[in-house]
C-alpha cells in the first residue's frame, strides 16, 4: 500500500506540493497527471525519500517513511524520468548489485530472466556508455524490479522506449499489479494513464483537482460528453481547453 497524508514540499515559502493526499491498494494502479509545475515529480521525489517533506505522512506498506524509512525503502522502487546508471557496471552487473543490496535470494537467475524479459540479453555485458536512451530506461526499470516491490512508481515510464518497449512496458505494469504491488504511474501521455490505470488523481499548483475512475470524473464535471476521453477531462479539469 501507498499512503500520502497532508503532503507538503515547500521551496522558501512558495509550496511545490500543497496539502496533497493519495493512497493505492495492492493490486491497484494510479494515474498521477496535472500540468507542468503541478508538483507532481516532487511529489514522487518525497514518496521515494529523495527529499524530505516540508510536513505530511507518508507510508509504505504499512510502514512510515520517516520513523521506518529502511523497511519502507526496502518494499518500494521508484523509477525517475531520467535514468541513472553506474557508468562503470554492465547492465548485468547493476542487477547483481540490486540483488545483493536488496537481499535476492534468487538474484542472480532472476536478473538473466528480467534482462531477456526486458529485450536487454544482448546487451547483458555492455556498459552504460554503449546503451541507448531506451535501452538505459528498460535498464532501470528492470533494476526496480528485481526485488519484487511492494509499491512501484514510475514517472514518465515510456520515454525514450520505442512501440514494442512501450506495449511491454504497460504489460510489466499490469502484471505488477496483477502480482500484488502498489502502483503509481505519472505521465504526460495521457494514452497510457487511460489504458493502464485503474483510478486517476489530476493536481494543478500542488493541490488535488480531481481523483477517481473515468467515470467517476465525468460525473464531476460539467458540459463533458458521457464517453469524453482522459485528455479531454484533463483539459477541462485545468483549465487548458479556455
Amino acid at each position: 500500500m501507498i499512503e500520502i497524508h497532508d503532503l507538503v514540499k515547500a521551496y522558501d515559502g512558495f509550496r511545490a506540493v500543497d496539502g496533497l493526499s493519495l493512497r493505492v491498494d495492492p493490486g491497484e494502479i494510479l494515474g498521477l497527471v496535472g500540468p507542468n509545475g503541478a508538483g507532481k515529480t516532487t511529489t514522487l521525489r518525497c514518496l521515494a525519500g529523495i527529499v524530505p517533506p516540508t510536513s505530511g505522512r507518508v507510508a509504505i506498506a504499512g510502514f512510515d517513511l520517516l520513523q521506518r524509512p529502511t523497511e519502507a525503502r526496502q518494499r518500494l522502487a521508484f523509477v525517475p524520468d531520467e535514468p541513472h546508471l553506474f557508468d562503470h557496471l554492465t547492465a548485468l552487473d547493476h542487477l547483481i548489485l540490486f540483488s545483493r543490496l536488496y537481499g535476492v535470494a534468487d538474484g542472480p537467475t532472476r536478473a538473466e530472466a528480467i534482462l531477456a524479459d526486458a529485450g536487454l540479453h544482448d546487451q547483458r555485458l555492455s556498459f552504460p556508455g554503449e546503451l541507448s536512451r531506451g535501452m538505459k530506461q528498460k535498464l532501470v526499470i528492470a533494476c526496480a524490479l528485481l526485488h519484487r516491490p511492494e509499491a512501484l512508481v514510475l514517472d514518465e515510464p515510456l520515454t525514450g522506449l520505442d512501440p514494442a518497449a512501450m506495449r511491454r512496458m504497460k504489460r510489466t505494469v499490469s502484471d505488477t499489479a496483477a502480482a500484488g504491488a502498489s502502483v503509481i504511474v505519472s505521465s504526460h501521455m495521457l494514452h497510457l494513464v487511460e489504458e493502464v490505470c485503474d483510478r486517476v488523481l489530476i493536481v494543478s499548483h500542488g493541490k488535488s483537482v480531481l481523483e477517481g475512475t473515468l467515470e467517476e470524473i465525468r460525473t464531476q464535471l460539467p458540459d463533458v460528453d458521457a464517453d469524453a476521453d482522459l485528455e479531454t477531462l484533463f483539459l477541462k479539469a485545468t483549465g487548458g481547453d479556455q
